[in-house]
């Protein structure tokens, strides 16, 4: 009775589960073949709907219709996908568990009429082979087992290569900066990313053991944090110290060989702030000498003006020296930007405010003749660019708040006194003299969020430039916005004005602001040595540039782009495109994925009611499929540039999103956020008050929260800068802490911050979405070494010499805030073994 009890229920699970997904497939796959998509899941639904009913009659030939579903599952799968097991796996895991349940005993053997087993059982009597209704199903149950175990071993998504071996050290041009040293976002002004330290290497980073770990004590969470809330810092090695910065603004000097705190300071950084983001990537440093004011600048001749101290006053921002102790005369100083638009000027032996910074605030109230001033509205979140005498700052506006923003000024200070020397606004390029008092910058122009360089012998400092706000509607954008938006724009250090400026986006729609520091390499074109500049962008390009004249290098072409924007609004003809491109493959209907054939059914649905046209599809009402995405192929961690290869090694990464304009009837009702009204002081993200459109943005997942595209989604990759040639390129990362299980599959998860590579052919990463910092063989991309970080590396790792002459590789661990990885408050410190060097 049992056994019969059992049959029953085993046969009418699978009856009923084939009814439910054929109905679900057939109703779903007829709607997206009126949306002209794949026939596949219309013809699934019917097949399941004839073995439910065959199922309910009892019929052995169920078994057969649904093997011939596995067959023609496997066979839709391979041809759609390929060798690719994670596409192959979304096709078939239903279809294939499926049809395990249905070749189970408790499913055939009521199937099987007594007469039909009494047949059976004379054919097996007389010698014949027996006949057996599921032999049809397991033969195509070991096909697809088949082509699954075939996909394991093929790997579709990579390409194999080796870089160029390094040339010889003496062909790489000398920094001031000792070896063991990080004095700088990216060690020097020029952001490579590259260490000159050769201890760790290919054959013993394996041996890479924690030597300390250190905990700030900031954590995510506190009221009127913002979602992005963030711990990016890449820290600052000088001396015997290491220099940071925290999320909520504390800035921390540490014993670089111990990890011991050594001094703390709290800028008292204002609360209740209309932030976007929260962070701070990074500290700059000022060694001291040198003589203060530029030579041949105008600002040292301004005196003071009133309206910074007025501004101050009305924005109700704390003065650095009133609540700190002070050292009267610094030569040597650390910059510390915080959110509520200030920069302090610290003592770095002990942290002591400078009180011959700011006519003895101690700080530079980047406030000062600003428009619509509001605190929160304009803050830094990256470093300031330090050189011999100035310090050049640009700040962050919120993107798509409203039309009326402050301005994105560029503004140069002299680094001992913290006096205006010259601004650069870019509706009024050409006169950079300090504002006089009363006057104000030109608001909501294009603003430059990230991260500068700087080349001293040149004299120029570079910029990448964002958009005037709102991102996803220009209409409305004069010619100064237009000339500078997503742009990378070289100024003169002296005085300001523009020296040359290359546009990487023309009337940028989809928020591809420049977001990575521009990174200065000397490479070799034909035997001559050219001063370059490599910028990675957001739409997957890396161009090439001469930084003394902002030509290409590398080819790059005008190519025809998707047109027909907005109401109001207009598409650039063509866009540029670098002969080094990581600009990923257009989606199709076969490129969407889900954990089952379900949620990946739902993806193609909403991928067929979008408007998509390929990369650079304009924004729409209908709502529009982004890809890249705003996140970008590369963001703020750039990419890091080998010297000696005259390589780089870049992460990209692939995710689409959705933009879809909502159009505006007033100015003050919240159609994006609705009911989820922002707390306390919260901006009303993505209303763009002012302008004819909100617009909602989200990352184009399924129902069950997984990327609607198919996987790999991050990578690491290696590139020749000299012909462009993309040399290697790997997936890379797991989906263990991303997924519901801790389930370490490989399948290429997306990155947010940027490698480091050191002179002994190793690069680091830690930024990857599961929670681990890896090594790898620079030449080739191989994995080395990982080790478990305790929560998400979303910043970019650093390498050092301690005091017992052991190389260091530091890396923080804080997490993100809109990527949902784990917040944390640590900075590590890995070393090889004494014995080991």
């Amino acid at each position: 009775m049992a056994q019969t009890a059992n049959r029953d229920t085993a046969l009418g699970i699978a009856l009923g589960l084939n009814a439910l997904f054929g109905a679900i497939l057939l109703a779903g796959g007829a709607w997206l073949i009126a949306l002209g998509g794949s026939w596949y899941y219309a013809v699934a639904g019917v097949i399941m709907l004839i073995t439910a009913f065959l199922l309910h009659r009892r019929r052995p030939q169920a078994l057969w219709w649904y093997a011939g579903l596995v067959v023609f599952t496997v066979l839709w799968a391979v041809y759609e996908a390929g060798l690719d097991w994670w596409p192959i796996a979304a096709r078939g895991d239903v279809v294939f568990l499926l049809g395990l349940l249905m070749a189970t005993p408790w499913v055939v053997r009521p199937l099987i009429r007594r007469n039909e087993r009494s047949a059976d059982a004379r054919a097996s009597h007389y010698g014949r082979p027996a006949r057996h209704p599921a032999a049809p199903l397991l033969a195509a149950l070991v096909l697809f087992a088949t082509v699954a175990v075939a996909s394991w071993v093929v790997d579709p998504n990579s390409q194999h290569g080796q870089l160029r071996p390094a040339a010889n050290a003496g062909d790489i041009a000398a920094s001031s900066i000792p070896e063991g040293e990080w004095h700088a976002y990216g060690r020097t002004l020029h952001g490579q990313r590259y260490s000159p330290l050769a201890q760790i290497t290919a054959e013993n980073v394996g041996e890479l053991e924690e030597v300390w770990h250190y905990r700030t004590g900031d954590m995510r969470g506190q009221p009127g944090d913002p979602k992005e809330t963030t711990f990016e810092v890449t820290p600052l090695k000088i001396g015997e110290r290491l220099y940071l910065c925290t999320p909520h603004q504390s800035v921390i000097a540490l014993n670089a060989t111990t990890g011991e705190e050594v001094w703390r300071y709290d800028p008292q950084t204002r609360d209740q702030l209309a932030l976007q983001h929260l962070t701070c990537r990074g500290l700059s440093y000022h060694p001291g000498g040198g003589e203060s004011g530029t030579p041949g600048s105008t600002g040292m001749e301004h005196d003071p003006a009133p309206g910074p101290d007025e501004t101050r006053e009305r924005l109700n921002l704390p003065i650095a020296a009133d609540d700190a102790q002070i050292t009267q005369q610094c030569d040597a100083k650390l910059f510390m930007p915080t959110a509520d638009g200030r920069i302090i000027a610290l003592n770095p032996e002990d942290g002591t405010v400078c009180g011959d910074f700011g006519q003895g605030s101690g700080q530079v109230n980047l406030w000062a003749n600003m428009p619509h001033a509001r605190v929160g509205g304009y803050y830094s979140t990256s470093p300031v660019v330090v050189t011999e005498s100035l310090i050049v700052v640009g700040g962050t506006v919120l993107d798509n708040v409203s039309v009326n923003e402050p301005a994105g000024v560029i503004r140069a200070f002299d680094v001992h006194t913290g006096d205006l020397v010259w601004n650069w606004d870019p509706a009024r390029p050409d006169d950079t003299s300090p504002l006089a008092p009363g006057e104000t910058y030109t608001p909501s122009t294009p603003n430059s969020w990230s991260i500068l360089s700087a080349d001293e012998d040149l004299g120029m400092v570079y910029v990448p430039m964002g958009n005037a706000p709102p991102d996803q509607f220009g209409g409305n954008r004069g010619e100064a916005e237009e000339t500078y938006s997503s742009a990378i724009v070289a100024l003169d250090l002296e005085t300001g004005r523009v020296r040359w400026f290359f546009r990487t986006v023309h009337h940028d729609l989809w928020d591809y602001d420049v977001p990575a520091q521009p990174t200065l390499i000397d490479l070799t074109f034909k035997g001559e040595t050219v001063p370059a500049l490599v910028q990675p962008t957001k739409q997957g390009e890396i161009f090439v540039l001469d930084r003394r004249s902002g030509e290409p290098l590398l080819p790059v072409t005008e190519v025809p782009y998707p047109q027909g924007a907005a109401e109001g609004d207009f598409t650039a003809a063509t866009q540029p495109v670098s002969a080094l491109s990581f600009d990923p493959p257009p989606l199709t209907g076969a490129s969407m994925w889900g954990a089952t054939l379900f949620d990946q059914l739902a993806c193609r649905i909403e991928f067929h009611t979008l408007r998509y046209e390929g990369r650079y599809t304009p924004p729409s009402t209908r709502g529009t499929l982004v890809y890249p995405g705003n996140f970008g192929v590369f963001n703020w961690g750039g990419v890091a540039v080998d010297p000696a290869r005259q390589a780089v090694f870049a992460t990209p990464t692939y995710l689409a999103f959705v933009s879809k304009l909502i159009p505006r009837a007033d100015d003050t009702t919240l159609y994006v956020q609705g009911g989820n009204r922002p707390k306390d002081s919260l901006p009303a993200l993505n209303e763009n008050f002012g302008a004819p459109y909100a617009v909602e943005l989200r990352a184009f997942t399924s129902f069950l929260g997984l990327p609607c595209q198919q996987p790999p989604w991050g990578y690491i990759a290696g590139a020749d800068l000299t012909s462009g040639e993309r040399v290697w390129m790997h997936k890379n990362g797991t989906v263990r802490d991303s997924s519901p299980l801790p389930l370490p599959f490989r399948m290429g998860v997306p990155n947010l911050g940027g490698p480091v590579i050191t002179a002994g052919g190793v690069a680091f990463l830690s930024g990857t979405l599961d929670y681990y910092v890896r090594a790898y063989d620079v030449a080739t991309g191989k994995e080395l070494w990982k080790a478990r970080l305790p929560a998400g590396g979303q910043a970019t790792p650093m390498s050092y010499t301690g005091d017992d002459g052991r190389q260091y590789v530091v890396v923080v661990a804080g997490g993100h805030g809109s990527l949902g990885t784990k917040a944390g408050d640590s900075v590590i410190a890995y070393a090889l073994p004494p014995a080991s060097r």
